[in-house]
């Protein structure tokens, strides 16, 4: 809803959000932007055969999670066996570039498998390494050891030590019968042409390789197919303007924005979002290095969930990072970042004209 704002337009930089370890737990489910999509939502290209067999592939694992828990289910009886440990892939991995829908995909098979939410968790590697860290090793195995599915969207190979926390954990999970799902941030540039994501992940992921079904999503970014070009960036005072005149909105010039992201971590940035109707920037210039850049990653993936317009002058985001970045091992993320927040852009154009 858009109107003069009585306070004028927050700031991002102003917030510095905390975020308990139940939250945590309660916000492992599919994104706003995603609470309604379903296999049927997804609009496979028809040039792009494999889209619609990960559909089928998709909708027949859910199906196949509708049975008791693999570890029992019931309560557990003082002479019960421990459940064997499933033989067959109790797991699907999507591999394929930025927007392809693998979260569109990985958000379905959410909604579809037949357990109620609290017995099904969505969240990103970062929020789930983050659960870790709040909850601890042993506690988040017994937050979610009981439950149907884990789906983890855009798992990260960049960090060693993450990925081998991540693995172990994955491995305890599956012990206790919990499905798998997942989608990844692979390196391409270490890669060659990304075609050997899903070894390098099931590699990484020590010991899980059995469980797992790769399943390869070609194609397209979904973003621009048949979109017109993304505005082009506004001037300082239109931007201000809008925030002014636009409620919920936030006000940040970028370079302090970048600034503050560095004070704030990653998991947080969802709930730094909180309650914001518009992000509008001013000033936004070329990311000054390599870290820094990945944190607006992270940012752009927060935005873009929660379907919040940006509005910004400055210059494009198709120039928000250097050729040797777009050229680098990040080059999936940044280019994925620059394709949502163009779409986000695309959002926030009606502003200018209130």
């Amino acid at each position: 809803m858009a109107g003069p704002a009585d306070a004028g337009p927050q700031a991002l930089c102003a917030r510095e959000p905390r975020v308990p370890a139940e939250r945590l737990v309660a916000e492992m489910v599919p994104p706003p932007r995603f609470d309604s999509v379903r296999f049927d939502t997804y609009n496979p290209d028809p040039g792009q055969p494999s889209q619609s067999e990960a559909v089928t592939v998709l909708s027949g694992f859910a199906a196949g999670l509708g049975g008791s828990h693999a570890s029992g289910g019931g309560k557990r009886r003082w002479f019960a066996k421990k459940a064997p440990v499933p033989t067959a892939p109790r797991g699907v991995y999507l591999d394929g570039g930025y927007g392809v829908g693998k979260t569109h995909l990985l958000a379905s098979l959410w909604h579809a498998t037949p357990a109620e939410p609290a017995l099904k968790a969505f969240g990103t590697f970062v929020e789930l390494t983050n659960l870790v860290g709040a909850l601890g090793f042993q506690q988040t195995v017994q937050t979610l050891g009981g439950h149907r599915l884990l789906c983890i969207d855009e798992f990260e190979l960049d960090d060693p030590g993450d990925t081998v926390l991540v693995s172990s954990l994955l491995s305890r999970l599956v012990e206790r019968g919990v499905a798998l799902a997942a989608t990844s941030n692979t390196l391409p540039g270490k890669l060659g042409e990304g075609r050997f994501a899903a070894a390098d992940f099931l590699r990484e992921i020590q010991g899980l390789s059995a469980h797992f079904r790769p399943l390869r999503i070609d194609g397209q970014d979904y973003r621009h197919r048949g979109l017109p070009e993304a505005p082009a960036p506004f001037s300082d005072e239109q931007v201000t303007k809008a925030a002014y005149a636009t409620e919920g909105a936030s006000l940040d010039d970028f370079p302090g924005l970048l600034e503050h992201l560095a004070r704030v971590h990653p998991s947080r940035y969802g709930a730094l979002t909180d309650g914001i109707a518009a992000v509008c920037l001013t000033g936004v210039g070329p990311v000054p290095d390599q870290s820094t850049a990945l944190r607006l990653v992270v940012l752009a993936d927060r935005l873009y969930d929660r379907e919040i317009p940006v509005l910004a002058s400055g210059v494009p985001f198709d120039r928000l990072f250097s050729e040797e970045m777009l050229n680098g091992g990040y080059r999936k993320k940044y280019f994925r970042a620059i394709s949502r927040l163009t779409a986000l852009a695309r959002d926030a154009k009606p502003l200018v004209s209130q």
